[in-house]
């Protein structure tokens, strides 16, 4: 039988560092100054690699420390955006904190790439206090299913669609760049994800799906075989057909991105630097 960090390894939807992937397909670089996520997302990967490598258990995770040195961290201009946060969400918990840091990095000049599952007092909070930096920051908000059973059932802590669509809606309204992530897919029925977040979004809605799933389930939900079932029923569901069909149906559609996952199904050209957000 296969160990879990085996199953981590040879996971379906394997990447290839050649080309650029994951949070390098959106920004050049990326911040974070917490350890742990309360949103304890099931496929979350940087809660399996902070389990995998001692710093966190699956448990843990679900209740962060704010790394005090990052927040007070001083920043120069960079070349490209950065992307903040990666590894953890913006909550009410740590919202000073992230503001703390935004103000920082904006006012140092940056480009910044907001990434969150929104609260909408998070987003209310930062769209009037960031205000003066509006044409440094867009945000792209995860949602990977209309479905708040979906969500519920794999972001356990993270808000709900509903929260979701008025936090993008808020941001619209404010003025900001916005756009949306549905990575990982987490249903059949994306197309009731974009028709509804369309209207307000200004920059792109990405595509994807989870990779090395039946890895990081292994490690963040172990022994857990419901949760394993989900991810193979999810993973069954993600076959080369439906994104082929997929591809076919919003190719057109200049708001619709595709991550590295599904580019190398389709047979769409994977850049190799970082940060193009293409």
């Amino acid at each position: 039988m296969k160990s879990k960090f085996e199953l981590m390894k040879n996971s379906a939807s394997v990447t290839d560092s050649r080309f650029a992937h994951g949070t390098g397909e959106w920004a050049s670089s990326n911040y974070n100054i917490q350890s742990g996520c309360r949103a304890s997302c099931l496929y979350c990967y940087a809660r399996c690699m902070a389990t995998r490598f001692g710093s966190h258990t699956p448990e843990s995770w679900a209740n962060p420390d704010i790394i005090r040195a990052k927040v007070t961290q001083r920043f120069r201009k960079k070349s490209g955006r950065i992307m903040f946060p990666t590894s953890h969400d913006i909550d009410p918990t740590n919202l000073d904190a992230c503001l703390t840091v935004l103000r920082a990095m904006l006012g140092a000049g940056n480009d910044v790439l907001i990434v969150s599952k929104p609260h909408l007092i998070c987003i209310r909070r930062l769209c009037g206090e960031l205000g003066a930096y509006k044409s440094q920051i867009t945000f792209r908000f995860t949602i990977g299913s209309a479905s708040d059973r979906v969500l519920k059932a794999w972001e356990p802590n993270a808000p709900s669609f509903s929260e979701r669509i008025a936090s993008l809606k808020l941001a619209f309204n404010s003025g900001f760049q916005t756009s949306v992530s549905c990575e990982p897919m987490l249903d059949g029925n994306i197309h009731e994800v974009i028709s509804k977040v369309t209207p307000y979004v200004t920059d792109s809605i990405w595509l994807g799906i989870a990779n090395r799933l039946r890895g990081q389930i292994a490690i963040n939900c172990p022994d857990d075989e419901k949760v394993m079932a989900m991810a193979n029923d999810l993973i069954g569901l993600m076959s080369d057909e439906f994104i082929h069909s997929l591809y076919a149906r919003y190719k057109s559609d200049s708001t619709i991105k595709w991550k590295d996952s599904i580019k190398k199904v389709v047979g769409i050209e994977r850049p190799i630097e970082k940060g193009l957000d293409i």
